[in-house]
């Protein structure tokens, strides 16, 4: 799980591209089903669910090793089924740590470059990305508009963390809320 923080990510990017590639060993097998991987928007999801995933996990993880078993045997006791135990009692605990997880993901994701421009193809209007659109546009000396997408990512880079922080108070107050 923590490969994507050690590998870079141009490493990554190149490696997804070898093995989705339509002579890869992943992408040989999709192709008989005519599922097309590298240089799709499929591709992209691939890539940042790489990416993302351990952020994901990260979060997680402590709250599943914190459950108390005895919440679930009493849920049981009390005749729900797995199903219902599932939904009612270990999902709303997992909520915030879940939405943190995707959100931190999805922050990552927003400026991630080097393990998409491989694996994307920039595909104008089809699989192109920001980053990518933002050296273009300073290679082509347009810095006002690498500047407006830039300035775009910004926001959006501090709104996501605006909502990750008021996700993560809103988890801590939860889990400290007397009664629990």
């Amino acid at each position: 799980m923590d490969l994507p923080f050690a590998l870079p990510t141009a490493v990554a990017g190149i490696a997804l591209t070898s093995l989705y590639a339509p002579s890869g060993w992943i992408g040989r097998l999709l192709e008989r089903f005519g599922i097309h991987v590298a240089f799709t928007w499929l591709g992209i999801v691939v890539a940042l669910t790489f990416i993302g995933l351990p952020f994901v996990v990260r979060t997680v993880q402590p709250v599943i090793e914190d459950l108390d078993a005895q919440v679930e045997q009493a849920a049981a006791s009390l005749g729900a089924g797995r199903r219902q135990t599932l939904w009612r009692v270990i999902l709303p605990e997992l909520w915030p740590a879940l939405a943190t997880g995707f959100a931190l993901a999805f922050a990552r994701a927003l400026g991630e470059y080097g393990s998409v421009v491989f694996i994307a193809g920039n595909m104008p209007m089809k699989t192109e990305i920001v980053p990518l659109l933002m050296i273009i546009k300073l290679e082509q000396y347009d810095f006002a508009g690498a500047a407006a997408l830039a300035l775009v990512m910004l926001v959006a880079s501090f709104v996501l963390l605006l909502l990750i922080n008021l996700l993560q108070r809103w988890a801590a107050r939860r889990t400290s809320m007397p009664g629990d």
